[in-house]
């Protein structure tokens, strides 16, 4: 069982721009339409599970809905999926690791962590165990951090980089535990 970020994030570790825009992810021009890896990604896991805010951004894109395995919508606030999502997208509630044993009951091992304070919530838990962090190199000067505070540090090792673009630096850190 894994519990894994995978997100692009601004030189100074911004997730969204101050108006909670992500349109610093087109600064680098990628005219072949690579995915930098992500369809292999989502090959190695089971489901998502996200926030209500970046769950609202994604039902606001201009394009198809991007994921095809279950979206798992992690919201104490949110009384139900909209209408249009209801096949894709499902509500659960409660705290983070409650959430994560209900969906390792139903049979989701590898999940899929995305949102900043979803990550923050799983991180406050130490309950993730994988990062893998594209940073783009633009500083948006505020906005949403990937990052927040946690009571004790915790350690990942580096795995691998690579640079994408010319431009990108892929990363990818497993946790320490000990």
């Amino acid at each position: 069982m894994s519990n894994i970020v995978y997100i692009a994030t601004s030189l100074d570790g911004y997730i969204a721009d101050k108006q909670g825009g992500l349109d610093w992810l087109n600064s680098v021009p990628n005219p072949d339409g690579l995915d930098f890896g992500f369809a292999d990604f989502m090959q190695r896991v089971d489901a998502l599970v996200m926030g209500r805010n970046t769950f609202e951004i994604v039902c606001g894109f201009d394009c198809d809905w991007p994921y095809n395995k279950p979206v798992f919508v992690l919201s104490n606030t949110l009384k139900s999926i909209p209408a249009p999502y209801q096949d894709k997208a499902f509500l659960i509630k409660g705290p983070v690791k409650q959430a994560v044993t209900q969906l390792n009951q139903q049979g989701y091992h590898n999940l899929y962590i995305d949102g900043g304070k979803t990550i923050q919530s799983f991180l406050t838990e130490d309950l993730i165990d994988e990062m893998i962090i594209t940073t783009f190199p633009i500083l948006l000067g505020g906005g949403s951090p990937l990052f927040g505070e946690l009571t004790e540090p915790q350690s990942f090792k580096f795995i691998e980089s690579e640079v994408l673009l010319n431009s990108l630096t892929k990363s990818r850190y497993v946790r320490e535990r000990s």
